[in-house]
């Protein structure tokens, strides 16, 4: 746990106590400050008050007293509507912030030298999170992974010199953060997201934006205009950027071309990685991912050596293009993550000969948008509410099965894909749809294709499991 210190002897009034607003409690009595923890639910406030955080009902309280509010990322800040804690704190004219702000001014106090990796992006940022930390482990670092990535920043060991931090940073926890400050910030691209809680595109970027005007030095992903435009805003205040491309090469920075990842220089050009055969770093969306992990690297120091054996041993993220098996010539790949069209794009623009199983409960648009994919798709295996609707898009396209269930799609995927004459042929779980009509979470539902799988893969003597 990193100890709050810079509100030791303080009043501070804590909003949210799911997982890292426990955490965040914890964090601030450990430093001396005198909290007042609350919740909407009533069981996370009995749970909170069993770990001995003080709690009591910030309605009730003297808002005036506080000098901060600690607010949770979850809670909406500005919209749809201010949470009535932030109408509160507005009122008597304390600071709002949270957990990731927190870090920073201890960091700031107690450790101004100690290595802080920050990344965001709308898509991408828990590969390229995970990647960096790999490539520093491999490198024998002490790393703390955390943030929006699944781990409380603050239940980290705290800031050293001799120890790295690679947070991966939603909107929702930059929106919170005023000063952050990272050695290095990452900003990957920016499409359509959130708005309910920014309500516009400009003020999404804007936040977003933040984690890079404040780095000492910013990785921009330079593919859509809103990062392009960023990337020279920073250069005309002097900020140190690192541009990166995967749609063509830029005169400084980094770009990727066929899998292959180049380092420009004033134009002076080398090939410094090679991604082909990586598995768990296929695609074009994830050379993005890996020239921003490799530009990173190289900003805090890591050898080119280095950087390359850990792109090579890099295990990826469960459900995110996820191998799960090879049984016989046929791959098997859970990519349970792509819960909207945008998402399974990438994953099907990865294979040439694909079996695809999708389905679920549907996202607007459902799946028009992947029409130029749909000559890639060998046969189609539909599940969940989805089904119907995703039939009639691809009616006259592409072949398909009713499965209805994962039970059922994997045992027909898995048996037409063994009779393709193809070198290669891919069982791919890229659902485009959310779980909710099937599983709780897109986790469960990965995590169901992958037994399914390894049952198979363990009733065949020349299967290798990953």
């Amino acid at each position: 746990m990193i100890p709050i210190t810079s509100f030791a002897g303080k009043s501070v009034a804590v909003f949210g106590l799911g997982g890292s607003g426990i955490v965040t409690a914890q964090a601030l009595v450990a430093g001396g400050a005198k909290v007042v923890a609350w919740d909407d639910n009533a069981e996370s406030v009995a749970k909170a008050a069993a770990a001995g955080i003080p709690t009591g009902d910030l309605r009730q309280q003297d808002f005036a007293g506080f000098s901060a509010l600690v607010l949770s990322p979850g809670v909406p800040l500005t919209h749809p509507v201010p949470h009535w804690t932030v109408d509160l704190a507005k009122a008597t004219g304390i600071e709002i912030i949270g957990d990731i702000e927190l870090f920073c001014r201890e960091r700031r106090a107690t450790a101004p030298g100690a290595p802080f990796i920050a990344i965001t992006g709308t898509n991408g940022k828990s590969t390229t999170t995970a990647l960096i930390a790999h490539l520093f482990r491999t490198a024998g670092w002490d790393v703390q992974l955390g943030g929006n990535i699944g781990t409380a920043i603050l239940s980290l060991e705290p800031p050293a010199t001799d120890r790295i931090h690679i947070v991966e940073c939603s909107s929702f926890q930059i929106d919170l953060a005023p000063t952050i400050d990272p050695t290095v910030g990452v900003l990957l691209n920016l499409t359509e997201d959130h708005l309910d809680r920014h309500d516009t595109m400009e003020r999404y970027a804007a936040i977003k934006a933040r984690l890079v005007r404040g780095a000492d030095t910013a990785v921009i992903g330079i593919d859509d205009e809103w990062c392009a435009t960023i990337a020279s805003d920073l250069d005309a205040i002097g900020k140190p950027v690192e541009r990166l491309s995967v749609r063509r090469p830029v005169a400084t920075g980094f770009y990727a071309d066929r899998g292959r990842i180049f380092e420009a220089d004033d134009a002076v050009v080398r090939q410094v990685a090679d991604l082909a055969g990586i598995g768990s770093l296929r695609g074009a969306h994830n050379a993005q991912n890996a020239a921003a992990a490799i530009a990173t690297a190289r900003v805090i120091g890591l050898s080119e050596t280095v950087i390359v054996a850990g792109l090579k041993s890099f295990p990826g993220l469960a459900h995110r293009m996820e191998e799960v098996a090879r049984i016989g010539k046929v791959l098997f790949v859970n990519d349970s993550k792509a819960t909207n069209a945008d998402a399974a794009e990438k994953a099907l623009s990865s294979f040439d000969r694909i079996y695809w199983i999708a389905g679920g409960k549907p996202k607007t648009g459902g799946i028009t948008s992947l029409a130029p994919y749909f000559p890639r798709i060998v046969k189609a295996y539909l599940i969940g509410a989805a089904a119907e609707e995703f039939a009639a898009t691809l009616a006259g396209k592409v072949d398909t099965v009713m499965a209805g269930t994962m039970d059922a799609a994997v045992a027909a995927a898995a048996r037409d894909a063994a009779a393709d004459g193809a070198a290669e042929p891919v069982v791919l779980l890229s659902p485009a749809c959310a779980s909710y009509d099937q599983y709780r979470n897109f986790e469960i539902r990965g995590d169901h294709f992958r037994g399914l799988v390894q049952a198979l893969a363990g009733a065949h003597s020349v299967a290798e499991v990953k």
